[in-house]
């Protein structure tokens, strides 16, 4: 005689499943905070997001905004020491000339006796004077700008590293982006700090509708190029037919 499975009773106590899955339930007791500290549940450390310290505040994509790299100033440096090199050391050769018991050069007592004898509003004197403040005012320009404005900067992972993208390979890779875009026949980008100009010649299609799928490219493609400072995207185009 063999012994029948015990069947559970659907009013009794629910099976071994069911009660692994029950909530126990909690006995009323004093609120959490006014528990003793070893009688309060242990709460979970709160989560660190290392993320959210890393991007800087203002840079996009968790890069650092970088400037232009500082020109040399080779030429213009140049220029300056050899014009100073060479009126310095004729002067100086004249005087030791004259110390020496020779008269003085020509050319220094014909520029003595034209400053003497000009007067202070005379055209040659205001021309000079003009030319004189206009270098002085380069010199103090190219001293306070960085320069290298063909060079556009990058934005940076790290703060100590800098890199740059010329504005010829900028335009290239725009314009490589235009002829991807159905319709386009040709297409010429001109890249400037603040803005980009595209045109392009329509063979097909609406124009209105290309010029709408070129500026969403050329957005996607400039945002790619991860410039510190995006330029401005303006396109035209115009229907031209094979």
């Amino acid at each position: 005689m063999t012994s029948e499975p015990d069947v559970p009773d659907r009013g009794g106590a629910p099976s071994s499943r069911h009660r692994a899955a029950a909530v126990p339930a909690r006995e009323p007791g004093p609120p959490a905070h006014d528990r003793p500290a070893q009688d309060r549940p242990a709460q979970d450390p709160p989560t660190h997001d290392p993320s959210a310290h890393d991007a800087p505040s203002g840079a996009p994509d968790g890069g650092y905004r970088t400037r232009r790299p500082w020109s040399a100033r080779r030429l213009p440096t140049a220029l300056v020491a050899t014009v100073v090199l060479v009126a310095a050391g004729a002067a100086l050769i004249d005087v030791v000339l004259v110390r020496a018991g020779r008269p003085a050069a020509l050319w220094r007592r014909r520029l003595a006796d034209e400053l003497a004898g000009r007067p202070v509003d005379d055209v040659w004197v205001l021309a000079g004077a003009a030319a004189a403040v206009a270098l002085g005012v380069w010199l103090i320009v190219l001293a306070l700008t960085p320069g290298l404005r063909h060079w556009l900067p990058l934005r940076s992972p790290e703060p100590g590293l800098r890199a740059s993208l010329d504005r010829d390979g900028a335009a290239d890779l725009l314009r490589d982006a235009a002829m991807r875009v159905p319709g386009v026949g040709a297409a010429r980008v001109r890249v400037r700090r603040r803005r980009a100009k595209a045109r392009a010649d329509v063979h097909f299609r609406d124009p209105r509708q290309v010029k709408d799928d070129l500026t969403t490219v050329l957005d996607e493609e400039r945002d790619r190029m991860a410039l510190a400072r995006p330029p401005r995207i303006v396109v035209r185009v115009r229907r031209r037919p094979r």
